[in-house]
């Protein structure tokens, strides 16, 4: 895969806690409980294109219970920085369980700053997509991010 220049602002949906061990805009919770796409030697901020396709990985990840106290900020993407996709049929095995090919894809992506982005299908919602950011590429300085608000979960989820 090549990388290529955005050609408009992306915004994308980032879920954590405030209050918590590590800030909302950082990447260290990935080398603590690496994900689909890293290692705890790959760290890498993950985010979704969309609020709701946020909402339902936090899900996903916390086996259906949510700690309090969750927020969301939006990160702002400039245009002309650096990309990368990765769709269902460019990578065999993205969806598998054991995720050997989603994490040493994203490994390689993110220890040789190929890119600023790796965009990426979402498993929980197939026509959706994650954006992940490489916090050690050189082009992560001009990605800002709003202050935090809070994330009103719907009861009816938790039944």
């Amino acid at each position: 895969m090549r990388a290529q220049k955005l050609d408009r602002v992306l915004t994308c949906t980032r879920i954590g806690d405030p209050d918590g061990a590590y800030p909302i805009f950082d990447a260290t919770g990935s080398k603590l409980a690496p994900g689909r796409w890293n290692t705890a030697s790959s760290p890498m901020l993950y985010a979704a294109e969309h609020y709701s396709t946020a909402m339902l990985e936090k899900l996903v990840r916390g086996s259906g219970q949510m700690p309090p106290g969750q927020h969301f900020i939006t990160i702002t993407i400039p245009n002309g920085v650096s990309y990368e996709v990765v769709t269902p049929d460019s990578l065999s095995g993205w969806d598998d369980i054991s995720c050997s090919a989603s994490r040493g894809h994203g490994e390689a992506w993110q220890q040789e700053r190929r890119s600023l982005l790796l965009i990426v299908p979402s498993v929980v919602a197939r026509t959706e997509r994650n954006v992940l950011l490489n916090p050690d590429h050189p082009e992560f300085a001009r990605v800002t991010a709003s202050l935090h608000e809070p994330v009103r979960w719907d009861a009816r989820l938790f039944r």
